[in-house]
C-alpha cells in the first residue's frame, strides 16, 4: 500500500499557497527600508510589487520563494517547505531560493534595471496579463480647485457631492480587501480637504502604499508636511507653476524630506520658450522623476525635445500617472477617445469625489459603477477568472 500511496502523491495537484495580499518592509544593510507587496492569485502565480513601482509576474514557485522572502523564513525552512508542496530535492530548493533572494536584493540596489531580463523570467508585455485587481486606485477626494483657480477647470458638474471620511475609508477598505496595494489621492485640489491625513493614516494601516497629487503650496507649512509625512505619505506628485515664486519655495522645502517626488510640467504656447530651464533647475534641486503634459497638438516635438534633455540631465519621465485638474492639465479638455489608455481600468482605476468608477481621468462616459454601491465585478470588469 505504501507505494500505492507514493504513487497517488506524484500524481496529485499541488496545492498553492492560499490567495491573498502580503506586504512587508524589507531592509538591506545601509540602505532604507523597501516596500514590498506579494499577490498570490488563486491558481498559485503571483505579482511581487516593489515600492508601488516595479511589477514583477511571478510563477507559482517564485511566488512561494517570495512569500518566505518577506515573511523571513530561514533558507533551510523554506527549502523544506517548498521541497515538500513540489516534491523536489531539499537542497535545490533551498538553493533556488537563495537565488531568488540574491536577485530580489540586486534588483532593489540596481537603478535603471530590467527586473525581467535580470531575473530570467518571460517577457510580459506591460499590461496584458488579466489581474484579479488593479495595482493602482486613483482617488479624486474634491474637484475644488486652490484659489485664484478658475472653478470650471474641474468637472465639478458631473458630481452631486463628496463622500465623507468614512465612505472614503470603506473605499480604502474594500480595495486593500481585493489586493489593490497603491492608493493615490488627487483632484481637484486634495490638501483641501482637511481629512487627508486621517485617510493617509487609514491607507498606512492597511499596509498600502499611498501617492499625493497635489500643487504642493501648503506642504510649504513644515507642521502641515510633517503631519502627511509622519501619517504614511510615500510619494509626491509636484504640480509645479514654473512662474510662480511660491510654488518653486514649497518644492525647495519638499525635497530635502523623506518622500519620493515626481515633479508635473504642463507644457503651454506661454511657457515653452522656458522649461528647459526650469528643467535645469529642477535638476539643480535633485529632482529624479518628472511628468509631462501636453494639451497642445502643435507642442508635441516640443514635448520630445523636452523628454530628451530630461534624459541628459538624469530625469526619469513618467507617463502613467493621472494629474490634478488645472488650467492646461488635458483632462480638463474631457474629450473622450474611442479607446482608453493603456491600463486604463485593468491596471488602474479612477474613483470621482461621489464614488463613480471610471478606467481613468478624462473618461466621463465611461461610468464602471460606484465603489461603494457596485459589487467587485461590475467595476472591475476585466478581472483575471480564478
Amino acid at each position: 500500500m505504501k507505494w500505492i500511496d507514493s504513487l497517488r502523491n506524484l500524481f496529485t495537484r499541488v496545492r498553492p499557497l492560499p490567495a491573498g495580499v502580503h506586504h512587508a518592509p524589507y531592509t538591506l544593510p545601509d540602505k532604507p527600508p523597501y516596500r514590498l507587496h506579494l499577490r498570490l492569485e488563486p491558481d498559485g502565480s503571483g505579482i511581487l510589487i516593489v515600492n508601488a513601482s516595479t511589477v514583477l509576474h511571478l510563477n507559482p514557485t517564485a511566488a512561494e520563494y517570495a512569500y518566505h522572502m518577506m515573511k523571513g523564513t530561514s533558507p533551510e525552512e523554506a527549502g523544506r517547505q517548498i521541497a515538500a508542496r513540489y516534491r523536489v530535492n531539499r537542497r535545490q530548493a533551498q538553493q533556488d531560493f537563495l537565488a531568488f533572494v540574491a536577485r530580489v536584493e540586486s534588483l532593489l540596489q540596481t537603478p535603471d534595471l530590467d527586473p525581467v531580463a535580470f531575473l530570467g523570467m518571460e517577457r510580459i508585455a506591460p499590461h496584458t496579463r488579466p489581474l484579479s485587481a488593479p495595482l493602482r486606485l486613483d482617488c479624486a477626494l474634491t474637484y475644488r480647485l486652490s484659489p485664484g483657480v478658475r472653478a470650471d477647470y474641474a468637472p465639478t458638474r458631473r458630481v452631486d457631492r463628496e463622500l465623507t471620511t468614512d465612505e472614503w475609508k470603506t473605499i480604502l477598505d474594500k480595495a486593500w480587501m481585493h489586493g489593490v496595494p497603491h492608493v493615490t489621492f488627487t483632484g481637484g485640489e486634495p490638501t483641501l480637504r482637511d481629512d487627508l491625513p486621517d485617510l493617509i493614516a487609514h491607507a498606512e494601516k492597511n499596509g498600502q502604499v499611498t501617492g499625493l497629487l497635489s500643487d504642493g503650496l501648503k506642504l510649504a507649512d513644515k507642521a502641515y508636511r510633517n503631519t502627511l509625512l509622519q501619517t504614511g505619505l510615500d510619494h509626491l506628485l509636484f504640480l509645479l507653476q514654473p512662474e510662480s515664486p511660491a510654488s518653486w519655495q514649497a518644492l525647495e522645502a519638499v525635497m530635502p524630506e523623506d518622500l519620493f517626488v515626481t515633479v508635473h510640467l504642463t507644457l503651454t504656447p506661454e511657457n515653452i520658450s522656458s522649461l528647459t530651464e526650469t528643467l535645469d533647475r529642477l535638476a539643480a534641486l535633485d529632482v529624479k522623476s518628472l511628468s509631462l503634459t501636453t494639451a497642445d497638438p502643435a507642442l508635441q516635438a516640443d514635448l520630445s525635445r523636452l523628454r530628451d534633455r530630461a534624459a541628459e540631465l538624469g530625469l526619469t519621465v513618467r507617463w502613467d500617472l493621472p494629474v490634478p485638474y488645472s488650467a492646461h492639465n488635458p483632462a480638463t479638455l474631457e474629450v473622450v477617445d474611442e479607446e482608453l489608455p493603456e491600463g486604463a481600468g485593468k491596471v488602474w482605476l479612477y474613483i470621482e469625489p461621489d464614488g463613480d468608477v471610471l478606467p481613468a481621468q478624462g473618461e466621463p462616459d465611461k461610468v464602471l459603477g460606484n465603489f461603494l454601491r457596485d459589487e467587485w465585478e461590475k467595476i472591475y470588469p476585466y478581472r483575471a477568472q480564478s
